[in-house]
């Protein structure tokens, strides 16, 4: 967690609780609005720069409890009447905590048996039978939802607060003509022993985390806030008003099939279709949505491709034994293409890759912002994906 270096985790913490402390004492519930402001607020950034996390801010409410526990613990126990009451009091109490748990399930961190996926909008793109009790000729479907997203990119206003960290600087990248704001970010220790030292990115949508080293050697400059400012603004007028992602589910009847889903996750989730329609089952990850299909075929889609191998969960394999992979690479995961014969060099990069030259090798890399997407769907086109792995078992 990064913060100003004259700030610890702790302090931050302390203060968030005490800016919340006013709420509980006049019986307001704290919500996520309320948790999140308070949180900025005493961290001095926002969650989405990666400055405090979910996590911290629920710990952050058990601090308010316990402030306000130690400051009207004993009035409350001295009005009351009898320990039913003390218990009643207590009730009160939690049911103004409530809200913490919604904001949980918000941030996807409540584990409970049934969680609610929520977006501006879900609708349903294809339906595919993939087992078919024989008996009771229950079905199990494979469902592909599109899922809308209102755009939520870090504001000028708060990119402009991170100036106050130590080595902060705006940069403007002279190749893609992006701006973003760097700070610092953990070390890296590496296999060896060695101390990496690292920085990271803030952008309108997200953050990159690179070595310093690698941050010298590439087209990142500093600029002043002056020429800082119109550049983000550009950026965030260019971006869209809503995201739209792929969601993969199975539903219906799926005890037949449960060994056979993945073993990361056994949420079963639920949402509601634009039309109305009420879906329950387990997500399930692009790379294994394509492989489940009954007809052997195997479809998936360079934006599908590039989050799943960013994700680490699968392997790729491509016609003439070419495959598609994460690794890493001085501390950051790339997308590695490895198989390939030196007659497929130039077509490659002209599809978009890009190469480096590692202990005298030459790598091909795919980019991993949103333009590995189409460079992808360019490979596919002449290398058709012919098998979609489990990592674990490539």
């Amino acid at each position: 967690m990064d913060m100003p270096v004259s700030r610890s985790a702790g302090s931050a913490v302390a203060d968030a609780a005490r800016l919340l402390l006013p709420l509980l004492e006049q019986g307001c519930p704290i919500d996520a609005d309320g948790l999140r402001e308070a949180m900025t607020g005493a961290f001095q950034g926002a969650d989405s720069a990666g400055i405090w996390n979910w996590k911290t801010a629920y710990d952050e409410t058990e601090a308010t409890a316990v402030l306000f526990l130690r400051r009207f613990g004993s009035a409350m126990s001295a009005r009351a009447a009898s320990a039913a009451a003390m218990l009643a009091l207590f009730a009160t109490f939690e049911r103004l905590l409530d809200p913490r748990v919604e904001a949980a399930i918000a941030a996807d961190t409540h584990d409970s048996g049934l969680e609610t996926l929520r977006a501006d909008s879900f609708s349903v793109l294809a339906r595919q039978t993939i087992h078919v009790h024989p008996e009771t000729g229950a079905r199990t479907d494979l469902l592909t939802i599109r899922e809308r997203r209102r755009t939520e990119p870090v504001t000028l206003g708060h990119t402009l607060s991170f100036r106050t960290y130590r080595d902060a600087m705006f940069v403007h990248n002279a190749q893609s003509g992006r701006a973003a704001v760097r700070i610092p970010a953990p070390v890296l220790i590496t296999d060896g022993g060695d101390i990496q030292k690292r920085v990271r990115l803030i952008r309108p949508m997200d953050t990159q985390t690179l070595s310093l080293d690698m941050f010298i050697a590439s087209y990142w400059e500093q600029i002043d806030a002056a020429r800082f400012a119109p550049l983000r603004e550009a950026e965030l007028a260019q971006l869209d008003e809503f995201v739209e992602t792929t969601v993969h589910m199975v539903t219906g009847l799926l005890l037949p099939i449960w060994k056979r889903l993945p073993s990361e996750s056994t949420r079963v989730y639920r949402l509601q279709t634009d039309e109305g329609e009420r879906i329950i089952g387990r997500r399930v990850s692009p790379a294994w949505a394509a492989t489940a299909s009954v007809t052997g075929g195997v479809t998936l889609s360079g934006p599908d491709a590039r989050r799943a191998l960013l994700e680490g969960a699968m392997v790729i394999h491509l016609a003439e034994r070419m495959r598609l992979r994460r690794v890493r690479v001085m501390g950051n995961h790339r997308i590695e293409l490895t198989g390939f014969t030196e007659a497929m060099r130039e077509r490659l990069r002209v599809y978009g890759l890009f190469t480096e030259i590692i202990s005298w090798t030459l790598r091909f890399f795919v980019p991993v912002d949103e333009a590995g997407g189409a460079v992808l769907d360019r490979l596919f086109e002449t290398w058709p994906v012919e098998r979609v792995a489990e990592r674990e078992a490539a």
